[in-house]
């Protein structure tokens, strides 16, 4: 039965001319490699050598069973060399903050899909706000942590992208006729305001300011969005939320864009004081593999 030393010492006699030399090259006697040579000739049923001039030369079969199984040899040295470098990220624990909605949402996919490809790399979410989760990078208690409108300089691994939204009771006046071109910012924020944050930094007040505005009317600030929504119903006031927080049941309010569209990024940033682990590298390059 055929095995990679037979191969191996078929490659050798080819390079050395010489089934003595070759048999030493690859550990073995030299009857040794007369029997293994003969056992190949036999199954594959084809004369890979001959003898001339106290020389072993590949006949024209043979250079071409030689030159394959030199391919199949690379093939194992390059299976044995990404084993090689998978090996340091078989084991270990990545410490991840999130805010509450990126762990909920874009966050479990993402780890599934992670755990699929790196079983034995156990990954740690902690839920907090997007301020703390920079205190905590900063800090280097965690190895990543999800940011919100990363500069290019981060070098971050991008999870998605939102759009913000207005969102009005049904009968509110903004809320009536066409609305083909978006809802101008400064309408919305002299409205009475019902002030959703979903634990973030980056909320309405925040955006209204980057615009040169300010919310005028403030009558609730709530950190749950699904708060936000019921006061929106109840007629308590309008209110500025991402997208993708909007519930499946929309009875009762009234979901227009902004005129001038505003975007928020969703990162996985490393901590910088410490250069990634390896498994570390393997999460952001599974999101962008350009990004190391």
């Amino acid at each position: 039965m055929m095995n990679l030393m037979h191969w191996r010492m078929l490659v050798a006699i080819a390079d050395t001319r010489n089934i003595t030399r070759a048999a030493e090259h690859v550990g073995m006697t030299q009857s040794g490699a007369s029997q293994a040579l003969a056992l190949l000739e036999d199954v594959l049923g084809i004369q890979l050598f001959v003898r001339e001039n106290r020389q072993t030369l590949p006949t024209a079969v043979g250079v071409h069973v030689i030159e394959q199984a030199r391919v199949m040899l690379q093939a194992l040295e390059t299976i044995r060399a990404t084993a090689d470098a998978a090996r340091d990220i078989q084991r270990g624990t990545i410490r991840l903050a999130s805010f509450p909605m990126v762990l909920a949402t874009f966050l479990p996919p993402l780890l599934r899909q992670f755990n699929q490809l790196y079983p034995g790399i156990q990954v740690v979410a902690l839920e907090v706000s997007d301020s703390e989760v920079e205190a905590l990078l900063g800090a280097g208690l965690v190895d990543l942590g999800v940011v919100l409108n990363p500069p290019p300089e981060r070098n971050a691994g991008m999870l998605g992208r939102d759009t913000w939204v207005a969102v009005l009771p049904m009968a509110h006046p903004l809320a009536r006729g066409n609305h083909e071109h978006g809802l101008r910012l400064e309408a919305l924020v002299g409205q009475p305001f019902v002030l959703a944050t979903g634990g973030c930094s980056v909320n309405a007040r925040s955006l209204a300011a980057d615009a040169g505005l300010a919310l005028l009317d403030v009558r609730v600030e709530v950190r749950e969005w699904g708060s936000a929504f019921a006061l929106v119903r109840e007629n308590v006031g309008v209110t500025l939320v991402p997208e993708m927080t909007l519930p499946a049941n929309r009875k009762g309010l009234r979901v227009l864009p902004l005129a001038v569209p505003v975007h928020r990024e969703f990162a996985l940033v490393a901590t910088p004081l410490r250069e990634p682990s390896a498994a570390v590298q393997a999460l952001l390059a599974m999101l962008h593999p350009a990004a190391l």
